[in-house]
């Protein structure tokens, strides 16, 4: 696609609130949220990806908006949908990691705190607040916010349907259980057609393990990894196949679709693939606070009301759900919320948010990460890692790939964020790490010294580089597996 970005103040002329205000009071617009698993900024050919196919959704961004600049919550899964699902951040929930959390190791100077184990039943989700609304509900896929108990159902939503993780690829399925879920989430439009509905169909894909259909890894031979390839090119059918029901059933003008991802692509290896994806030209990826792991492809069509064709770099970040949701089908926004609307943005009515953004992630992880937070204001990237006395200040607006940290240029900037950041951590309630009594410097320095996985870069590496990063991997294993879950890691599902 060859599109230009356009500038804020234009997308704010091209719409008259008049036009909106009609809209909104009109009938209630339906929502379907599709949100993917590590699905990466770099994984979609409407983001520049040659080598990936996705006609579906290339044509769902020129029907509507596409942010380049879209951030996630937390870049790890679970903590990023309870972000979504609740409008408040993973560090005020203290639900910071992925479930059930890695085990503590010897290699760690710090210990992780202690999160909970699933979204308490007493915050509120998006299905609570629309479902007040008259909304039919329904949440189909992933949840990994909680266990039985703390289920979609137990948190308010009508209808579940979880499907499978992995599936066998055949003529009628692919790898994740694309067209499973998809299925279900037709049956869901179908039966609630004639009342506002709100689905939230979070996808399995592509997160490893995966595998593709032969024909599509076929077609995709000369991609950056084929099989991969392939499982994209099926989840963009799945997504087609859904938007077609949308015409079908005469709803597409009246139905909001957003299409995201929980957070960055995975760009080491893991599992049992050697090589996944990459997020070139952005550093790291999930598990990450760098650009590679916080940067999202995010897409919203809601044709009449958000302006087609347009591609905004404006920073938002999913926390904003809950609030832009409820403002654009016109019911009240809760106080209490981190989330900021930007139904005005979105609309053409206002400019976006004006905020600093926030991550706290005291975590190691699978992907080689260590603990840390990070502020963003404006174009300045402020990454603070909290096992040792560290601070990293790029400029985004001429580093995208940061990779000059300019703290030691920029003393009183970094000393600026690293308060607010401090600040923020207070007013949240954020959790903090202790040191480890079991800590193994030399482990330690073989795990994130030795190998700086945030600086892998897989677009470019070449075959030792390749190598160096498998031995890395298979250490990190071994760390973790020769571990335990203790006190200190996690609070038992309540």
């Amino acid at each position: 696609m060859n599109k230009t970005i356009i500038a804020t103040t234009a997308i704010v002329m091209s719409l008259g609130v008049s036009a909106l205000a009609e809209g909104i009071a009109g009938k209630r617009p339906n929502i379907i949220f599709i949100l993917c698993d590590d699905l990466g900024i770099n994984d979609l050919h409407c983001y520049g990806r040659q080598d990936h196919h996705t006609p579906n959704l290339d044509r769902l961004a020129e029907q509507g908006m596409r942010f380049t600049s879209a951030l996630c919550g937390q870049p790890i899964c679970s903590p990023s949908r309870a972000a979504i699902l609740t409008g408040k951040s993973p560090a005020r929930l203290h639900l910071t990691t992925f479930l059930p959390g890695r085990p503590n190791t010897a290699s760690q100077k710090v210990l992780h705190p202690e999160i909970e184990m699933q979204v308490p039943l007493e915050e509120k989700m998006i299905c609570n607040y629309l479902k007040e609304g008259g909304y039919a509900t329904a949440a189909i896929g992933k949840w990994h916010v909680g266990g039985e108990r703390f289920g979609p159902v137990a948190h308010g939503f009508d209808m579940a349907y979880a499907g499978n993780a992995n599936t066998k690829p055949s003529a009628t399925e692919g790898g994740k259980g694309e067209y499973d879920l998809t299925a279900a989430a037709e049956r869901f439009i179908e039966e609630n057609k004639d009342r506002p509905f709100f689905v939230y169909l979070a996808h399995n894909s592509p997160h490893i393990p995966y595998d593709a259909q032969r024909r599509r890894i076929d077609n995709n031979a000369k991609a950056f990894e084929p099989v991969y390839a392939g499982v994209i090119e099926t989840l963009d059918d799945s997504v087609g196949r859904l938007l077609a029901k949308l015409d079908a059933l005469k709803l597409t003008d009246n139905t909001i679709v957003i299409f995201s991802s929980d957070n960055g692509g995975l760009h080491v290896p893991e599992g049992p693939h050697q090589k996944i994806t990459h997020n070139t030209p952005y550093r790291g990826g999930k598990g990450f606070v760098y650009q590679g792991g916080l940067r999202i492809p995010l897409i919203v069509r809601w044709p009449g009301h958000v302006p087609a064709g347009t591609v905004v770099d404006d920073p938002v970040i999913n926390t904003d759900w809950v609030p832009t949701l409820l403002e654009l089908v016109g019911r009240p926004v809760p106080t209490g919320l981190d989330g900021i609307s930007f139904a005005g943005f979105l609309t053409g009515r206002a400019l976006p948010p004006q905020r600093k953004f926030f991550w706290h992630f005291p975590h190691y992880t699978n992907q080689g990460s260590r603990p840390s937070g990070a502020c963003r204001d404006g174009n300045w990237m402020m990454v603070e890692y909290y096992d040792e006395e560290k601070a990293e200040l790029y400029d985004l607006s001429k580093d995208i790939c940061e990779t000059q940290d300019l703290a030691q240029a920029e003393p009183e900037r970094i000393r600026r964020m690293r308060a607010a950041l401090a600040d923020w951590r207070k007013a949240v309630n954020a959790q903090s790490n202790t040191p480890n009594p079991n800590y193994d410097p030399a482990k330690y320095q073989e795990l994130y010294q030795d190998v700086d996985a945030s600086r892998f870069e897989p677009f470019q590496a070449e075959k030792a580089q390749w190598e160096k990063i498998w031995q890395w991997r298979k250490k990190m294993n071994a760390a973790v597996a020769g571990a335990t879950k203790g006190k200190g890691n996690k609070k038992d599902e309540k």
